[in-house]
């Protein structure tokens, strides 16, 4: 089977009834941009309901175009987005969530700056919050993504974004840990590439409920922070100038 040249990874935990609408939405918006090299990997990060039931339903609907991957336990939204990456197949990378929020017609948004040559990894930038979270939320995110560029010395407008896409070769030294996936730009910059931020929409929730509180964006996010920032004093560059 050709490797397809968009790989859309949607990690997921407690999504039953978000998969089948989330999979229909990309099928309809994909097929307006003209993206038919394309392949969906739903990865079921241990769920308690019927989240692999649906994934694997559209996996069994449209084999090779979409794909389920099953965590045998629940093992994070870091762990779950690194076992889709690493099987995707894809030359360009898309991470999205799997609660609807983030609009697929903004993936052509982020497809374009990779596809002109103009940047390696594109990341969504939330313009408005209205819609998606309320003031507090808003607030906690404001404050820890000043926290976050201050001791990173990165100067990522909406790291809670996790909607991005990015060339394969991105991710292939990237550093895993708990708690990746809010600093996959820092991280794929320390790398060398280019990383550009995009304005992409946001919609509020409709089924299921949000799996991060308040102590999950301060406390753990600030220890993670620390460890992003000790690994950027800390990287090392170099290139080969001769070989024989």
């Amino acid at each position: 089977m050709a490797e397809p040249e968009i790989s859309v990874i949607v990690p997921s935990y407690n999504e039953e009834e978000n998969v089948p609408l989330l999979a229909r939405e990309l099928r309809d918006e994909l097929a307006k941009t003209g993206i038919d090299s394309y392949e969906v990997i739903f990865v079921d990060d241990g769920s308690r309901d019927a989240t692999a039931d649906r994934a694997r339903e559209e996996a069994e609907r449209e084999p090779g175009r979409f794909r389920m991957l099953r965590l045998a336990e629940n093992c994070g939204e870091s762990a779950a987005t690194e076992a889709g990456l690493r099987s995707a197949r894809g030359r360009i990378l898309v991470v999205m969530d799997c609660d609807l929020q983030n609009p697929p017609e903004d993936i052509q948004k982020l497809l374009d700056p990779i596809q002109r040559g103009d940047a390696d990894c594109a990341c969504g930038w939330r313009t408005s919050r209205d819609a998606g979270d309320n003031v507090w939320r808003q607030l906690q995110s404001r404050i820890a993504n000043a926290v976050r560029n201050a001791l990173t010395g990165d100067s990522v407008r909406d790291a809670g974004c996790t909607f991005r896409a990015f060339r394969r070769e991105c991710i292939e030294r990237v550093k895993i840990f708990r708690g990746m996936h809010r600093f996959l730009p820092t991280l794929i910059r320390l790398e060398g590439y280019r990383v550009v931020e995009v304005p992409v929409g946001t919609r509020p929730r409709v089924h299921g409920a949000s799996k991060y509180g308040m102590w999950d964006r301060v406390f753990v996010a600030l220890r993670d922070t620390f460890a992003v920032r000790w690994m950027r004093s800390r990287v090392t560059r170099w290139r080969i100038a001769e070989e024989r």
